[in-house]
């Protein structure tokens, strides 16, 4: 027997089912999306929650988090749509790339780049190698010259620095 109500209402009716009908449960459950979150009334409202939903889009992408992408850029396209055509041209500049950059993360162009990316920074799980040893390298390189910052125009007191005067020749 499984529970069937998830309310915390002591008098709420509770059905107590074997489990039969969860393959129907299952298919009415879709998942939700950024649509159907309340579009602010206002047009300035809905250009704020549109370069919000922009903002979060962009995070997620960048992030690799495709499910909140697919949300943001949601509500981002049903923000555009209960928006004039002429208002907010930028945000939708933006929008159409941001959903190009979502649209190509399955390409293989991206797995190639994924792969590339983690090849190097794979290490192997064995013993790390032994540095070979050789002085007459070490030897034979000359140490790097130190870089030489730029003081500027600053005023440089070589009296104090144990330096002669610079007049006298």
């Amino acid at each position: 027997m499984v529970r069937r109500s998830q309310s915390s209402n002591p008098r709420s009716v509770v059905a107590l089912t074997a489990g039969t009908d969860w393959g129907t449960r299952a298919a009415a459950q879709r998942r939700s999306s950024g649509a159907e979150a309340p579009i602010p009334k206002r047009q300035p409202a809905k250009i704020k929650a549109l370069q919000q939903a922009i903002g979060v889009a962009r995070l997620a992408i960048n992030n690799k988090r495709w499910h909140a992408a697919r949300y943001a850029l949601s509500r981002a396209r049903a923000l555009t749509d209960a928006l004039p055509a002429d208002v907010a041209t930028q945000e939708r500049d933006q929008l159409s790339a941001l959903r190009k950059k979502y649209a190509a993360r399955d390409t293989p162009a991206a797995k190639i780049a994924r792969k590339a990316k983690a090849a190097p920074a794979k290490q192997t799980g064995g013993k790390k190698p032994i540095p070979e040893k050789s002085t007459a390298k070490k030897a034979a390189q000359e140490p790097k010259p130190s870089p030489v910052r730029d003081l500027s125009d600053r005023f440089i007191n070589r009296t104090a620095l144990g330096y002669g005067p610079t007049d006298k020749a």
